[in-house]
């Protein structure tokens, strides 16, 4: 095990890091938010939109967290209390949150996935315990509502999630990912060319691609903004510390520049393949690309069982996509949120307790992530702030506002106030040609999307009508 700073870990090279940095950004944001908030807002609008934001604010804050965990040796919340002498702590605080209430309603996610790749794998041998051809809606249904079975495949989810993690940074997240990623990309595009190819499949690719800004009109731009930007901070990882925690284990000669560009680069071309797996097939059905998060789960259940015999083969492969997406970005989530802790051990000269640490936050995420199970999207348990399932509550908390506002008090503080910090940290091992780019969109352009995400993300999920 690679260690540094007293019993801290570290990544044992830069493609282990790169695997595991973009397997934290690759993850149900890419195959589950991505398709169908991009059905929801316009197809290609929604895509421009989120290209733009991707170069002028992801790029920017990808390597911003990179640097400022590099530059501290520390994970979040100790990192934003060094660089800043304590004025910024609650930013670490705020970061640190926002992967606790992630967590829970995530793995019930991965926990979906993973009965849907099971119960696909039950139809190609014909189990009872498949899918057997009930409509997607109906076996969706089926699945939440059965509190017993949903809790279970959660914690299933979790458990896989919490072993991994607690065998290290280069032993568990890093080696997990290095096998990973490389079979995720190959299973992928297995699934975007049998997608591509059906009868009917150019409608999706169109609405995809083909050139259409009518849902820009009036107001409309801000929402669609407020969506793309909610994607960006949830698919590329910003904003929740895991990024600042996974630079804070590179080594000093490692290319931060680089880096920067690869993450959100491989994030962004997985999103889109995921969009063409996705979108033609639904198109291709007759299915209605905006039918909101129950596309993955739903609509391209329906896609399957319409494949005839093929269905099962490709919803094993596609759910298995899924699943260990779900793994790759779960993990990330998990280390964000122990990470504090094992640093704080480190220091108080305990040594590195990771087992334990990961554990004792494992299960206690793990008690968030039954009520997930337990309220069925709604169904059972009081709404969250008197209107939201649990699920929704606790995505309202991060996605909609930790995330957003941290992101934006970082920006302003290394913009603005603590100027040349990271730029100083970045040139270390970077040749760092885009530094004028990345200082002027850190200072000016970066702050001004943030705002306007965040106001987006309120609007959008207290219908306050603002816009």
């Amino acid at each position: 095990m690679d260690k540094k700073n007293n019993n801290r870990e570290s990544w044992s090279g830069t493609f282990g890091f790169l695997m595991a940095a973009v397997g934290s950004a690759v993850g149900l944001g890419n195959l589950w938010g991505f398709p169908y908030k991009m059905g929801a807002n316009g197809g290609f609008a929604f895509l421009v939109m989120y290209l733009i934001l991707v170069v002028f604010a992801g790029y920017v804050l990808v390597m911003t967290e990179l640097a400022l965990g590099r530059a501290t040796g520390k994970s979040i919340i100790p990192a934003y209390r060094v660089a800043s002498n304590g004025k910024m702590t609650f930013v670490g605080i705020f970061s640190a949150l926002a992967p606790f209430f992630i967590f829970g309603f995530y793995c019930y996610l991965g926990g979906i996935a993973t009965n849907y790749a099971v119960a696909n794998i039950g139809d190609i041998f014909g189990a009872a315990w498949g899918v057997n051809g009930v409509d997607g809606t109906t076996y969706f249904a089926d699945f939440f509502t059965n509190q017993v079975k949903a809790s279970i495949f959660t914690i299933i989810f979790m458990v896989v999630t919490i072993f991994i993690v607690s065998l290290g940074v280069s032993g568990g997240i890093e080696k997990f990912n290095r096998v990973a990623m490389p079979g995720l990309f190959i299973l992928l595009l297995i699934i975007v060319v049998r997608s591509c190819t059906l009868t009917g499949a150019g409608e999706g690719i169109a609405f995809m691609l083909k050139p259409d800004f009518t849902v820009f009109q009036g107001s409309g731009w801000i929402h669609v903004l407020a969506a793309a930007g909610g994607q960006m901070f949830f698919s590329v990882s910003l904003g929740m510390g895991i990024l600042v925690t996974y630079g804070s284990y590179m080594k000093k000669d490692a290319d931060i520049a680089l880096s920067g560009l690869a993450i959100p680069l491989a994030d962004t071309i997985i999103a889109v393949l995921a969009g063409l797996a996705i979108m033609p097939a639904v198109f291709a059905f007759g299915m209605e690309p905006s039918a909101g998060p129950g596309l993955l789960f739903m609509t391209l259940q329906n896609v399957f069982n319409s494949m005839g015999a093929a269905g099962p083969f490709f919803g094993t492969l596609f759910y298995l996509l899924v699943t260990i997406a779900a793994l790759t970005s779960s993990m990330s989530v998990l280390e964000a949120i122990s990470s504090s802790f094992i640093d704080s051990g480190i220091d108080k000269g305990k040594g590195n307790q990771r087992k334990k640490i990961v554990w004792i936050f494992g299960l206690i995420t793990m008690i968030e992530g039954i009520l997930v199970s337990i309220d069925g999207l709604g169904t059972y348990l009081p709404p969250l702030f008197g209107r939201f399932c649990w699920l929704d509550g606790f995505d309202l908390l991060a996605e909609g506002l930790l995330m957003p506002i941290a992101a934006f008090c970082t920006v302003i503080y290394f913009g603005w106030i603590k100027k040349g910090f990271l730029q100083e940290e970045i040139r270390l091992s970077s040749t760092f040609k885009s530094e004028k780019f990345y200082s002027f969109c850190l200072k000016y352009i970066a702050p001004v999307f943030c705002f306007f995400i965040l106001l987006g993300q309120i609007d959008s999920f207290f219908g306050l009508g603002w816009f």
